[in-house]
């Protein structure tokens, strides 16, 4: 495994909105040597014409100084071009636009023809006659979905470029629906998503948003960076004038391949990418980990002794994860990013025991993955734990535990039904589709045109979960996505007892009490109990509001309300930012203002 710098967007001047004149093929080479590159792809806007004419000129150089009709510029550019692709490997690759402008990446292997790109293009209800005019706009072509399962299933890696910008299936710019987006980024024949702001400082950031904590985007997607350079060298200090290697990203891969690039993209190893910066530290995936903080699929501990319970604390989160969603643990390092890395002592000796540990006290087996990352100087180790497929895990035999945002819970009577449950309908896994082979010659007959597939099978079945769990909506208005509701109170021999619905999944909790409630119900149970709500108390917009606006573990947290008129309400407590959505955006948008 060595890392690698690639830049897998870049344009040539086959495409015609390409902003700099008199460029040739080993002009862009050039600047992908001096910027440190290891790999380039060539894409341009629904054609392969770049690539193309680049190995046209190779082959006319060829064939004149095998023949011995050359001159002496002829046989230096050929020189030229041996040297530089002997360092370098370029993959052909297209931008295609689709259905409603979205623009995606296909990236082939490195020895494909380019008639079989082409072909692919084609396929994809590119016109014959544009094929090689490089039009950033060419009619109506495949959607988003089918362009998706057309690219993997000729063996492409499939990107979805500037996801989060202009033309990005992941931008809000966009009115379409909410199911649309997530099938749009979740689809599994897409392999990772092209950002602009993966280096941001901001909290919010398109990675942070995909990291698998949103209740609606459970694939944690991998994140790269991309110049998508229309010249050869950028304008400084204008972030829509990059130039080739501008913006690149470096991968940890065996061999510079698409087949090894597609590996990294279906796995977990998120650590295994990262921002290429030329004359800057490695990026450091625990320090960014650190800045986002504790969640649903993250935790931090500063060490795993068996002195007071901090080995056992992480085996509960390792078992809580692998019920819930799957997640990430470090261990190490503590939750704030200002506080000083503690690392582990003897890392080496305390992996073997943490993974002793973990064989010896969870069943049923769990194959999780533990490492040495290293930050600021110091050792951290990770333990990255997959979503179960045998659920539910226990830890000691019978102690069953789940994820609710940032904590760990034992699981209740009514949470462990639900897991059975979800393991007794789980679907069974469908085959990872195979590439197909590349034909050697030209196709004697172009493919039908293709009908717009619908969602695959696995983005169908999450959203019909979703919506078969999800808390119900009242006046066309869905609860957040976050949180906890009070759906039901009853006193019995004097004590209240409350059915708790989790408004992340839907499942409710029957008879849990002040003295069982776990910290957020407690808190819920307390207001709700006491008769602490008053309508005056609440930011109201519209027949919607915020009550309290408060933090927890570093992050900000709501209590909302949604008035139902005769002096009823709903109340959901702890709502954190990854629940809010629709109308509820401008509601805590308005009370922060």
């Amino acid at each position: 495994m060595t890392w690698k710098r690639i830049d897998l967007h870049i344009h040539t001047p086959g495409s015609q909105d390409y902003a700099e004149e008199g460029v040739g093929y080993l002009d862009i080479l050039r600047k992908a040597e001096e910027e440190g590159l290891d790999a380039i792809a060539f894409t341009d806007h629904n054609t392969v014409a770049g690539y193309a004419a680049m190995q046209r000129e190779i082959s006319d150089l060829e064939r004149w100084v095998s023949s011995g009709r050359y001159q002496a510029k002829d046989k230096e550019r050929l020189e030229e071009y041996r040297r530089l692709l002997g360092k370098l490997v370029v993959f052909p690759g297209m931008e295609l636009t689709a259905t409603l402008g979205f623009h995606i990446l296909g990236i082939f292997p490195a020895d494909t023809p380019v008639r079989v790109v082409e072909h692919v293009l084609l396929e994809l209800n590119v016109p014959p006659a544009s094929l090689d005019k490089g039009l950033t706009e060419v009619g109506a072509t495949a959607d988003v979905l089918t362009a998706y399962r057309a690219m993997r299933n000729a063996g492409a890696l499939v990107i979805a470029a500037h996801a989060n910008s202009t033309h990005g299936v992941a931008t809000f710019r966009h009115g379409f629906g909410g199911q649309t987006k997530i099938s749009y980024t979740q689809d599994p024949n897409l392999h990772a998503l092209e950002v602009t702001d993966l280096e941001s400082k901001q909290r919010r950031t398109t990675a942070s948003f995909f990291d698998g904590s949103k209740p609606e985007y459970p694939r944690r997607m991998h994140c790269i960076q991309g110049s998508d350079a229309h010249r050869v060298r950028g304008i400084e200090g204008d972030n829509q004038q990059l130039g080739v290697g501008d913006r690149a990203t470096e991968v940890l891969v065996p061999e510079l391949t698409v087949q090894a690039l597609i590996d990294l993209f279906e796995s977990d190893e998120f650590d295994r990418t990262r921002p290429y910066r030329r004359e800057a530290e490695p990026y450091d995936h625990v320090l960014a980990a650190r800045r986002s903080g504790p969640s649903h699929v993250q935790s931090f501990h500063e060490s795993m002794t068996r002195r007071g319970g901090r080995q056992h604390a992480i085996l509960r989160d390792l078992v809580a994860f692998a019920n819930t969603n799957g997640g990430t643990i470090y261990v190490g390092v503590s939750s704030n990013a200002k506080a000083l890395v503690t690392g582990v002592d003897n890392p080496d000796a305390s992996l073997a025991e943490l993974r002793k540990e973990i064989e010896r006290l969870v069943t049923p087996p769990l194959d999780v993955d533990l490492s040495l990352l290293r930050s600021l100087g110091k050792p951290v180790v990770r333990v990255r734990v997959p979503k179960g497929d045998d659920v539910p895990y226990v830890l000691e035999g019978s102690r069953i535990y789940i994820r609710q945002e940032s904590e760990t819970n034992l699981a209740m009577r009514d949470e462990i039904v639900a897991l059975v449950r979800r393991e007794a309908v789980a679907p069974a896994k469908a085959p990872t589709p195979q590439p197909q082979p590349r034909p050697e010659r030209k196709p004697e007959a172009l493919p039908a045109k293709a009908a717009p597939a619908p969602a695959p099978p696995k983005v169908e079945e999450a959203a019909q979960e979703r919506k078969g769990k999800s808390a119900p909506a009242i006046a066309g208005v869905e609860p957040p996505r976050t949180g906890v509701e009070i759906a039901e109170s009853e006193e019995r021999k004097g004590i209240m007892h409350h059915t708790m619905r989790d408004l992340r999944d839907g499942h409710e909790v029957n008879n849990v009490t002040h003295s069982s409630a776990r910290r957020l119900w407690r808190y819920a149970i307390h207001l709700h109990e006491e008769g602490h709500f008053a309508p005056d108390k609440v930011s109201w917009q519209g027949d919607l509001g915020v009550w309290h606006r408060y933090r927890r573990s570093g992050k900000p947290q709501y209590d909302l309300v949604q008035r139902l008129g005769d002096g009823q309400h709903r109340i959901f407590y702890g709502v954190s930012e990854e629940g809010i959505h629709g109308p509820w955006r401008d509601v805590v948008g308005a009370e922060e203002s």
